[in-house]
Order: C-alpha cells, then structure tokens, then sequence
C-alpha cells in the first residue's frame, strides 16, 4: 500500500498528508498523519458536532431563530450571501447549509451561537487535542487558541488527518453526544455537496459521508466511505500547489480521488 502511495504523491507538486482506516479490520496507514495542517473549510465538522452537544444539554434548539443582516453575511462557498437582509433561518438550516454546500455565512452564524471557544472544550472532552476552531472566516469571534503565534498561520482552524479520521470514527460508532445525534451528523454528511475529492465518481455505488475544504493552495477531505470491503475513514490533506485555481479538475482534489481509491483498495478486507 505505501509503495502505491508513495508512486502516486512522487510527481506531486506540493505536501500531502494522510491518515486512512478500515472500521471493520483496525488496518490503517498513515503518512504524516500527527502532524497539524490547515483545515480550511473541513473545521466545519467538528463546529457541527458541539451544536448537537449543545442541543443535547438543552442550550440550544434546533428551532432558535437566526437574522440574517448584512453585516454577518460571507462571501465565497454558499448560498446564503444571496438572501435578503433580515431573511429568518433556523439553527438546523444554518446547520445543514454549512455542512451540506459549505455556506460561509451559516457557518460564522453557528460560530456566534456556539463559539469556537465551546467547540474546542468539546474538542478536549473527546480527546481531540491538535483540533482548534480558530476563528469565524472573514475574522472576528477568535478562540483563546488563535491567540497563540503559531495558530496564526492556520486561518480558520487547524487540525491533523488522525485527529479528524478519530472524529469521524466515533460519529460512525454513535459515540458523539447519542447514538441519534450521531447517525444524524452522518446523514447530513452524506449530502454533502462537494464531492470532488474522497467521493467523485463514487456516489451512485459506494456511499460517502464527507466534509472538504478548499482554500487557495490547499485540498483536504475527510470523510467515511462505505465499501462493500469495509467502513474506512480517511482524512487527506494536500498544500503548498504551485499552482491556485478553484475547478473541478484542481491537481489536488484529482489527487485526494486517486489516493482514496487506493486507500479503500488497499484498506478493504
């Protein structure tokens, strides 16, 4: 598997890391899987599961009522920048949208009802220490952990391929909040509408519940791929492309593809 691998990163213009395992087997691989890299917009994962923290403690409801004012809306991925200003959303569509199409701006309105202070104590309780929400994007709403120099190089959030795959290995246990929360987390995460990474070409017959991020040089994908073979997590991270562009056929997300079809090939039982 590693020769593979190593095959396929050698021509790379850039910095690849890795962590992948089967569920089903405990068979892994890594390849600088410790290390801490940029999330870009995969932080919106573990923003996602203390929402469903704090619904379960009954600090939030999935009813509660967001106003969308110009002030708060973000530009890049997501739709929400197109509404109205004081257009009404609730906590569960702000929820969905920044899962489902990476909407920005849901994603700095969860922020504020959270905050990412909270989202890294939850981080803590599950043993996740090298994850750290940051910062809303665009700025503002900063953790204690932002303040620290070297977090500064990592924009709106930091984290490590092991520290995600481990995320998404107790979502897919039914160990985050509840048994029900979690299989919920995964369904949203199943219609994820990102899909050039861990699941292209992949959807119409093997499932995938994932989360990308895409951010000048940086690709990274983290997600679980249903295979008839076994469960396999995996969370990839590629950086430092020469080259920055935003299509479908970006060097990094055609690489993250290629490498997970060899990680559920090598991976499978």
């Amino acid at each position: 598997l590693d020769e593979k691998i190593q095959n396929e990163i050698k021509n790379f213009s850039g910095k690849v890391w890795i962590y992948a395992k089967n569920l089903d087997t405990g068979k892994d691989y890594s390849l600088r899987a410790d290390e801490q890299v940029r999330t870009a917009s995969t932080i919106k994962l573990p923003i996602m599961t203390e929402v469903f923290h704090q619904i379960g403690q009954g600090k939030l409801k999935w009813t509660d009522e967001i106003v969308l004012t110009k002030q708060i809306k973000q530009g890049g991925s997501g739709v929400l920048s197109e509404f109205s200003d004081n257009t009404k959303i609730d906590l569960r569509t702000a929820v969905n949208l920044m899962i489902v199409v990476s909407d920005n701006t849901a994603t700095n309105l969860v922020i504020d009802r959270v905050s990412a202070d909270s989202v890294n104590d939850f981080l803590d309780s599950l043993g996740l220490k090298q994850t750290r929400s940051l910062r809303k994007i665009g700025g503002g709403g900063e953790s204690k952990a932002a303040q620290m120099p070297l977090n500064k190089l990592f924009g709106i959030g930091v984290s490590s391929p092991k520290d995600m795959a481990r995320l998404l290995e107790m979502l897919e246990r039914g160990e985050i909040v509840s048994r029900e929360a979690s299989a919920e987390m995964i369904g949203i995460l199943r219609r994820q509408q990102h899909t050039d990474g861990i699941g292209r070409n992949l959807l119409d017959t093997v499932p995938v519940a994932s989360k990308s991020g895409a951010l000048d040089r940086l690709r990274s994908d983290v997600g679980i791929v249903y295979t008839r073979r076994g469960r396999i997590v995996m969370a990839i991270t590629v950086d430092d492309m020469p080259v920055v562009h935003y299509s479908m056929d970006n060097a990094g997300n055609e690489l993250i593809w290629r490498l997970s079809l060899i990680l559920q090939d090598g991976l499978g039982k």
